[in-house]
C-alpha cells in the first residue's frame, strides 16, 4: 500500500463526495490496484471502517475515535480545503496523514468574494430591494480602485484573491502564519500576530483563513474596533473564525459600512439571526468553491494525489494536522496563468 506497510489484497479507496459514474471510472483506470467503495453520507458511517484510504467530506456523523483506535486508515484525502470535519484531536495526535484541497478551487473563491465585495461597494441589496419595490432612485455607491486591502491568509484562495485584486489599483496587505514567498501583488505580507495592524490599514478585510484552535472567533470586537470606521468585511473562510455577536454590533452602530459573508457560525444561518434583517449585509450559502467542475477537478487531484501516495512519493496538500492547512511548499494553488 505505502512504503510502511503491505498487504496481499487490494486497498479499499473510500469515498464520500457526490461522483457520478465517469468519476469512479477515473479511479478505476488510474488506481487498478485499488478497490473503490462509493459510500456517500448515507454510508460512511459504516464504511469508513473498511477504509485503507478516505477520500471526501463526511458531512455526518464519523467515529473517528475508533477508527484511529482501529489501526487500518492509512491516508485521509479531504475535498474540502476546511479540515474541521475529521481533525479531531485522534486524527491529529495519530501517524494518518491528512491532505486538503486547499487552493484547488482559489478561482471559484475569487469569484465569490469579488462578487461579494462589488456587490456592497456598488450598492447592490439597496438596489435589489429597490428592484423589488419599482423604485429608480440614484443613491451614492463606493470605490473598489484605490482601496487598502488586509487578506488575512495567504494560502491558496488569498493568494489567488491577490492576483485577481490587483488590477483594480488596491494596496494588498496580507498576514498569514508562513509570511514566505510573498506575492508580488501583494506590497507587505506579515506574520499572523499582526492581524490588529493589518485591520487598522484596511478598508477592506477580507478573511480566507483556516478555523483551527487558535482562529475560533479570532476576529473579535478588538479586531473590529481597529478597522476603520466605514470599512467592509467579507468572509469567504469559515463562520466560526468571527465572532458573530461582535460583527453584528460593529454592523449595527455603523462602525463597519457592510459585510459579505459566504460563511456564518452557523450553518443553516437560523431565520432568528439580525444578520437577516441588515440593510448592509450580503449572505451566500457556502458556495464560494462551486464550480460546474468541481467534482471533476477533486476527482482528478484526488487522483493524482493518491498515486503519489501508493508510489512513495510526497504527498500535495499534506497539512500539519496542529496548524489544519499545508505549508507552502506543498499547496496546490489553481491559477489559470
Amino acid at each position: 500500500m505505502s512504503s510502511t506497510t503491505s498487504s496481499s489484497s487490494p486497498p479499499n479507496v473510500v469515498l464520500c463526495y457526490p461522483v457520478e459514474a465517469r468519476h469512479l471510472a477515473l479511479f478505476a483506470s488510474e488506481l487498478p490496484h485499488a478497490n473503490v467503495i462509493d459510500a456517500g453520507q448515507e454510508g460512511i458511517g459504516s464504511a469508513i471502517f473498511d477504509a485503507d484510504v478516505f477520500v471526501g467530506h463526511a458531512k455526518v456523523p464519523v467515529d473517528w475515535d475508533a477508527v484511529v483506535a482501529q489501526g487500518r486508515l492509512k491516508l485521509i484525502q479531504s475535498s474540502a480545503a476546511g479540515l474541521d470535519h475529521c481533525l479531531v484531536p485522534s486524527v491529529i495526535e495519530s501517524d494518518i496523514p491528512v491532505c486538503s484541497a486547499s487552493g484547488l478551487f482559489a478561482n471559484q473563491v475569487g469569484e465569490q468574494t469579488l462578487a461579494l465585495l462589488l456587490g456592497l461597494l456598488r450598492g447592490m441589496p439597496t438596489f435589489f430591494r429597490q428592484t423589488l419595490a419599482k423604485e429608480f432612485i440614484r443613491r451614492p455607491t463606493e470605490d473598489l480602485h484605490g482601496k487598502r486591502v488586509g487578506i488575512v491568509g495567504m494560502g491558496g484562495n488569498g493568494r489567488r484573491l491577490a492576483q485577481l485584486l490587483a488590477p483594480f489599483q488596491v494596496t494588498i496587505r496580507a498576514t498569514d502564519y508562513y509570511p514566505v514567498r510573498q506575492p508580488q501583488e501583494v506590497s507587505e505580507l506579515w506574520e499572523a500576530e499582526r492581524l490588529e495592524e493589518l485591520a487598522s490599514v484596511s478598508d477592506i478585510l477580507i478573511l480566507a483563513l483556516p478555523l483551527n484552535r487558535s482562529t475560533r472567533q479570532l476576529i473579535s470586537a478588538r479586531i473590529f474596533a481597529a478597522m476603520p470606521k466605514g470599512s467592509y468585511l467579507v468572509n469567504v473562510a469559515r463562520g466560526q473564525v468571527v465572532d458573530e455577536s461582535a460583527l453584528i454590533d460593529a454592523l449595527v452602530s455603523g462602525h463597519l459600512a457592510a459585510a459579505g459573508l459566504d460563511v456564518t457560525y452557523e450553518e443553516p444561518l437560523p431565520a432568528s439571526s439580525p444578520l437577516w434583517e441588515l440593510p448592509n449585509v450580503m449572505i451566500t450559502p457556502h458556495v464560494g468553491a462551486q464550480s460546474a467542475r468541481r467534482v471533476d477537478d477533486s476527482t482528478r487531484f484526488a487522483v493524482d494525489n493518491l498515486q503519489r501516495f501508493f508510489t512513495n512519493q510526497p504527498l500535495l496538500n499534506r497539512v500539519d494536522k496542529t496548524l489544519g492547512f499545508p505549508h507552502p511548499d506543498v499547496m496546490v494553488v489553481n491559477n489559470p496563468q
